[in-house]
This record gives structure tokens, C-alpha cells and sequence, in this order.
């Protein structure tokens, strides 16, 4: 079979009858075997069984983490001559051989592939270093949690833009996590110790996360009572105003919150008179939050137990590290296959 090979500004592609990757003078089974010498070189002494399952584990872990990396960011093969980069995938390697849980492994491995594209010091090297340690100290619904807490308190998602999405929202980000998610007070306590986050004295109310990121699902609109349409011109009624999701005989603004709104304004360039109105406006007839509540709870049912699981746990009150933030992302891009970089939230 005939193979063509591309090759980037750092790397040279040799063929055999296997190919042969190069990159930064570091070839893949030379990284493979430098891989593995840390492991062996590093890893507690162990006898019989015990020892021939720390092995076996942690070639697993050392394949998966390859394959990953020629997928994603095959260039990061030049890490393995990197002491640094040598400390974080040992950690990887020493803590799935020791519980072997797939679940870890593949967080370890997805946060491992992001140290690779990280070759000079910098904050995002050393919180994904720390996460690396960190992510064994955790349990499932540990891990579960800083995922949640990460998803509605530090996420806005723009592709939702009815209540359709919103549920289809709640699908994809919340359900899957719900099922691990305990309110044991002592799990708070111990991602406290890890260095995942911290628990503060106020707290954040579901309402308040729909109304930042969402306000637009849940506006009771307004009639030609309360909408002066003599404040508007006709293009900025075409552009701003829409049917009311909640009641079709009413009106709301065209926008899903007021961080969205602004942006929409400034493209528009509407004048400053009808850039206020059209924010008054926007700020008229919000649900309070009980309603919320009951929408929500319509649109999915299952939310019924997530709120009863927020007001009662201290995920309300728990404000997410830079390591904790890590860890959330990951989780969910292992749940997920894709997600944004985490580069976002930690440059």
C-alpha cells in the first residue's frame, strides 16, 4: 500500500516497513522506552503478582498516552528528554499502576497530553504538573462535582437559543455527571484539602447561574402596555425584538444574557438612547427564582433532584482552584471526546 507522509517545521517522518516518527531528534519508540525506563526506574520494588500488574498497567497507561499524543500533538514527543515532563508522566504511570481505574487513566492521559503541548514554564504548565498529582487523591463523584461546579459557574454556553437547547444542555453537561454526585459534607472537605477549591461563606443560588448565562429562557416578556415602540426604530425591532419564549402573546428581548445583549448592541450600532431602552427592557419581568425552578423542572424533571442536591450540599458555596478548574475540564473532554482548550479559563 502506498503511504505519503506530511511533516511539520519540527519533525522528519522515516519509513520502513512500520513507520518511523521523528520529531525534535526524538523518535517514537525511543520516546516509548524512555517512557517506560522512568516508570521502572523510578517506581517502588514490588514482588510476584503485585509486580507483574504495576508492569502490565503501566505499559497500558504508556501505550495510551502515546497513541493519544501522536493523534493530538505528535510534536510533543521532544517531552520525553524533558525532566520535568519525565516527573508528570512518572505520576501518571505510578498512579494507575497502582488502582489500574480506567476512568483516572483516561483524565491522566488527557491532562498528560496537555502538559506535552506545554514546553516552557508558564501557570498552565504548572497547574496541569499539580492536577496530574492531584487527580488520584479523588474519588468519582469527587471528580464528578468539580465537573458541575466547572460546566455552570465558569461556562456560558452560546449555542443555546430556546428552551429545547437549554434541555438539551442539561442533557449533555449535567445528567451524565448527576449519578456520581453525593452531598456528603466530608467530599467538600477533602477537595478543600486537595487543593481543588474552597468552600466559602456565601453561596451561589441556581438562579443566579440561569440569569447570568441564560436570562433569555426565562423572561415572562412584555405587551404594548409596558414597550414604548416609539423608542426603537424600526430596524432595531426587527434585530432586538422577538416572541416571548414563555407566553407568544407577549414580547422579549432578542438576546440570551446581558453579556450577549451588549455585544449584539455594539455590532449594532445603536444609538445610546435606544441601547438603554433596549436593556430596560431586557431587565423587565424575569422569572423569580421558584419560577425558575419550576420551568427548568418542567423542561427536564430530573432537575428536581440536581436542585435538591445544590441547596442542601456546599457545590453552592464551593469556588473551583485553578487545579480544581483542571480537573473539571478534563473530566468532562474524557466524558465528552471534545471540548473548548482549556487555555480559556488558564493562560
Amino acid at each position: 500500500m502506498d503511504q505519503t507522509q506530511k511533516t511539520g517545521n519540527d519533525c522528519t517522518n522515516l519509513q520502513a516497513g512500520n513507520d518511523i516518527n521523528v520529531f525534535n531528534g526524538v523518535p517514537y519508540t525511543e520516546a516509548r522506552q524512555i517512557a517506560l525506563d522512568v516508570f521502572n526506574a523510578n517506581f517502588m520494588k514490588l514482588v510476584g503478582v503485585a509486580k507483574d500488574v504495576a508492569e502490565e498497567r503501566a505499559n497500558k497507561i504508556t501505550q495510551s498516552f502515546l497513541e493519544k499524543l501522536m493523534k493530538e500533538n505528535p510534536a510533543g514527543l521532544a517531552s520525553a528528554k524533558d525532566p520535568d515532563f519525565q516527573d508528570s508522566l512518572f505520576s501518571v504511570q505510578k498512579e494507575y499502576a497502582k488502582c489500574g481505574d480506567s476512568d483516572m487513566g483516561n483524565i491522566l492521559v488527557d491532562l498528560l497530553v496537555d502538559r506535552s503541548r506545554e514546553p516552557r514554564r508558564s501557570l498552565k504548565q504548572i497547574v496541569l504538573n499539580e492536577s496530574i498529582r492531584t487527580v488520584a487523591k479523588l474519588t468519582e463523584n469527587q471528580i464528578a462535582i468539580l465537573s458541575v461546579i466547572f460546566i455552570l459557574r465558569y461556562t456560558v454556553n452560546n449555542s443555546i437559543i430556546n428552551q429545547e437547547t437549554f434541555g438539551e444542555y442539561l442533557d449533555k453537561y449535567l445528567l451524565p455527571q448527576m449519578k456520581f454526585i453525593a452531598d456528603s459534607r466530608a467530599a467538600y472537605e477533602h477537595l478543600e484539602y486537595a487543593g481543588c477549591g474552597t468552600v466559602q461563606i456565601g453561596s451561589i443560588e441556581l438562579s443566579q447561574v440561569w440569569q447570568t448565562g441564560y436570562q433569555g429562557i426565562f423572561s415572562k416578556g412584555f405587551n404594548n402596555e409596558n414597550f414604548d415602540i416609539g423608542k426603537l426604530s424600526p430596524e432595531s425591532i426587527s434585530k432586538f425584538i422577538m416572541k416571548c419564549m414563555n407566553d407568544p402573546t407577549k414580547y422579549q428581548i432578542r438576546a440570551l444574557s446581558l453579556k450577549e445583549l451588549n455585544k449584539k448592541i455594539a455590532a449594532e450600532s445603536v444609538s445610546e438612547n435606544e441601547a438603554n431602552y433596549i436593556r430596560e427592557l431586557f431587565g423587565k419581568n424575569k422569572m423569580t427564582p421558584d419560577e425558575m425552578k419550576a420551568k427548568i423542572v418542567e423542561i427536564r424533571p430530573y432537575m428536581a433532584d440536581f436542585y435538591d442536591i445544590w441547596e442542601k450540599s456546599s457545590m453552592k458555596n464551593f469556588q473551583l482552584t485553578s487545579v480544581g478548574i483542571a480537573i473539571g475540564h478534563a473530566n468532562l473532554r474524557k466524558s465528552l471526546g471534545n471540548f473548548a482548550d482549556l487555555s480559556i479559563w488558564i493562560n
